[in-house]
């Protein structure tokens, strides 16, 4: 492919997928990153609890990478950076606030003094090679989102991030359309978040939630409130912060991750007008009725406070008959079943449970239709292509900007290349993506023998064989045969005799040549041992089978 004198867009992450966002523009043979995050991970990943996207691609061509910018501090956009950067090896840029939470993961690789990390402000401008990146503040549900005007020799492309149309975002400033139309003369190309495309209307704005749970909290006089949200969401801390003071509660925080981003908020100006939240530790010298818990853990995650509050593990937060616990966030794709398990759990201990299907809760950061159909007619780009989302949302906001009469709309997905200009717009090229799974010690292929090992332990078991054979090939003690989690061997009284009867027919089948061979007699007992369990219960546990040689004496 010829990236010279030309314009592409290639996503490596956030195509096709929720999460994990990578993506690239090359102008003239240059690149440029925009985000590099992380997705978390499901039970295609046992123990794994963080998944990076494929860099390996543009790690490769590091000496034509730019720059990586980062457009707002969510995970999904900002969490692999530090993971990943050696690979990279660029400066990056990004607004204050999303500034300060990158510091903290530089720290933590120990990277702090190695990357150069540049702090642009919201809404204004910078100049990296061929590309002038206007920056135009959007809300959300994190301060400083900040879309990207993308202006090059070849046209224009607007990055929209994540965002919505919020009147009343409660932190920061409102979505600046003003200056989105300004700079929106003549607009090549729009790469735009699809999450809520099915969603009608509007989102919602974060100070109607703020005055529903002002109402709500008004009804809870008894025992410790609890609520639970993405520590990120800077504007519901924010929220809570007002409600619980007008109602004599102080808020409590319980989990590193708030904690973290709350430093971080105050840090950017952010959070300073509101009452000090206090220490977890601090509990006991509180009344019941004067404390507000804000939990981490809205999405069910085992390690989450939440959770260990459900599970009476905490160490210092319990929680009693006719306390209440208000989930104020939507549940993530996914999450289902740990969430409703913890909605259980705490019901079944006398806690109260309101979720945004009871009350008004939560409203989401991502734009709907009616959102969608501004930001159209206010940048009118020639072509749309839609991210952020899985295909089903990827096609349907395809259908919706052609509905609205955008000329080309591009369903693309992780690895595609696009060339944008010159010329009409068109898929060119594949190049090689996927996932890493984080583990102990670095990055492994999710698609690797490693986690497919894993995965088979867990769904198959594992077999464990000793075979002690004499110079002549002859077995000269039964097969020593141990099961791991491949069945309940109490309910096969025979399952011993018939593994070993199977092994020793089949070994004296080999012939000798093969029987004086280690490896073809392991291999042997492999396959008896698995065709054994494939015939009792449909599994192929995983199986090693070790050989033992001894010398008889003459």
């Amino acid at each position: 492919m010829d990236f010279n004198n030309s314009l592409h867009f290639l996503p490596l992450g956030g195509s096709g997928e929720i999460g994990m966002n990578l993506n690239l523009y090359c102008c003239n043979g240059k690149w440029l990153m925009v985000d590099c995050g992380i997705s978390f991970a499901d039970e295609r990943a046992p123990g794994i609890d963080l998944i990076v996207p494929d860099a390996g691609w543009i790690a490769e061509r590091r000496a034509d990478l730019l720059a990586i910018v980062v457009t707002h501090a969510h995970e999904d956009h900002v969490g692999a950076v530090a993971r990943m950067w050696r690979q990279f090896q660029c400066p990056v840029y990004t607004s204050p606030f999303t500034a300060q939470i990158l510091h903290n993961k530089l720290v933590e690789e120990g990277l702090e003094d190695d990357v150069i990390v540049n702090i642009v402000s919201p809404g204004s401008s910078i100049q990296i090679g061929d590309f002038h990146l206007d920056f135009v503040d959007l809300t959300h549900s994190i301060p400083e989102m900040q879309a990207l005007m993308i202006t090059t020799p070849h046209g224009k492309v607007l990055h929209s991030g994540d965002w919505k149309l919020d009147p009343d975002p409660v932190v920061g400033p409102e979505s600046n359309m003003s200056k989105m139309g300004d700079i929106s003369n003549d607009v090549l190309a729009m790469i735009c978040d699809s999450t809520n495309v099915f969603k009608s209307g509007t989102s919602g704005s974060e100070g109607d939630v703020q005055a529903s749970l002002d109402t709500l909290l008004g009804t809870l006089k008894q025992g410790r409130v609890a609520i639970t949200t993405f520590a990120s969401n800077i504007a519901r801390l924010k929220t809570i912060s007002a409600i619980a003071e007008k109602h004599q509660r102080h808020v409590v925080l319980v989990g590193r991750s708030l904690h973290r981003m709350t430093e971080a908020a105050k840090k950017s100006g952010y959070l300073n007008d509101i009452p000090p939240f206090l220490n977890e530790k601090d509990l006991g010298y509180l009344p019941r009725e004067s404390v507000l818990l804000l939990c981490t853990g809205s999405q069910g995650e085992t390690r989450g406070a939440m959770a260990r509050i459900a599970r009476n593990d905490h160490q210092n937060v319990r929680l009693e008959k006719g306390d209440t616990v208000i989930f104020s966030s939507k549940v993530i794709p996914g999450n289902e079943k740990s969430l409703y398990a913890l909605h259980n759990q705490l019901t079944e201990n006398g806690v109260n449970v309101i979720t945004e299907a009871d009350e008004f809760v939560h409203v989401s950061g991502h734009p709907a239709k009616s959102e969608l159909e501004q930001m159209y007619k206010t940048v009118q780009p020639k072509i749309a292509i839609p991210v952020h989302g899985e295909a089903r949302h990827l096609k349907a906001h395809c259908e919706l900007a052609l509905s609205l009469g955008v000329s080309q709309a591009v369903e693309i997905k992780n690895g595609d290349v696009l060339k944008l200009a010159p010329g009409d717009a068109s898929i060119v090229g594949t190049v090689p993506s996927g996932r890493f799974a984080v583990d102990v010690g670095g990055m492994t292929p999710m698609d690797g023998d490693f986690l497919s090992t894993r995965r088979r332990m867990i769904f198959n078991g594992a077999a464990n064989a000793l075979i002690i054979i004499n110079e002549a090939g002859q077995i000269t003690e039964d097969p020593v045969i141990n099961l791991r989690g491949v069945v309940d061997v109490d309910l096969f009284p025979d399952l011993q005799a018939d593994l070993k009867k199977e092994i020793l027919a089949r070994h004296y089948e080999m012939s000798k040549p093969n029987r004086l061979r280690d490896d073809e007699v392991a291999e042997t007992a492999r396959r008896s041992i698995r065709k054994v369990f494939r015939k009792l219960a449909g599994r192929r546990p995983i199986t090693d089978v070790h050989v033992v040689r001894i010398e008889e004496d003459v």
